[in-house]
């Protein structure tokens, strides 16, 4: 998928199939240029917190810890704005349990130091704040809403500089094969206007736009 697909033709299979609400907000965005990335969501959930508990990290560190390889993070945050739940060292761990990006529909910081280290990561703002006090992970593995798009445990998550697409678990098959016959069309269709072809005969022939 990350060689040969990307989340706009994904997107299109998954309206052919009548899943027409499973691309992200427009403002999850990549923290740098040149990401591209797929796995198997590993949800985890925060809620916003005014005060300091007795254990403000056991939930997260126990989330982080349960990271799969081949697995990307998909973190609800109820669309706080208050909370920075993602950082340097989170990304390094989770790069450690073999992740292949992340995903917050919220706010991170150390974000030089997160491409440095090379792990994509998509969010909606950078904020230089701890998540202590401010929110506290209640639950992982579970289904979240990120991003507008309810995630459960082990959808397929594509994302590329166009966005964030969740394929649910049971059309992934489905998806990914109407998807590659598409771009395979699209790059037909390609050839054919840079030949000189008119539109409207070009998609005729193929049937995409």
């Amino acid at each position: 998928m990350e060689s040969n697909l990307y989340t706009a033709v994904i997107s299109d299979s998954l309206d052919a199939l009548g899943y027409r609400q499973q691309a992200m907000r427009e403002d999850l965005r990549p923290l740098f240029p040149n990401i591209c990335f797929a796995g198997w969501a590993r949800t985890i959930a925060f809620a916003d917190m005014f005060h300091v508990p007795e254990d403000p990290y056991g939930k997260e560190i126990e989330a982080v810890d349960s990271i799969l390889a081949g697995e990307v993070v998909v973190i609800s945050t109820a669309e706080s704005r208050q909370n920075a739940p993602w950082g340097e060292l989170l990304s390094t761990a989770a790069r450690a349990r073999g992740a292949r990006g992340a995903i917050i529909d919220g706010l991170v910081r150390d974000v030089r130091k997160i491409e440095a280290l090379g792990f994509p990561v998509f969010a909606r703002g950078i904020k230089p704040v701890d998540s202590q006090g401010r929110g506290l992970v209640i639950d992982y593995n579970v289904r979240v809403d990120c991003g507008g798009v309810l995630v459960s445990p082990g959808d397929l998550i594509f994302a590329d500089h166009d966005g964030v697409v969740a394929i649910p678990a049971e059309v992934v098959p489905e998806a990914i094969r109407l998807a590659t016959e598409k771009a395979a069309r699209e790059n037909d269709s390609r050839g054919d206007l840079m030949r000189g072809a008119y539109l409207r005969d070009v998609y005729k022939k193929y049937g995409v736009l």
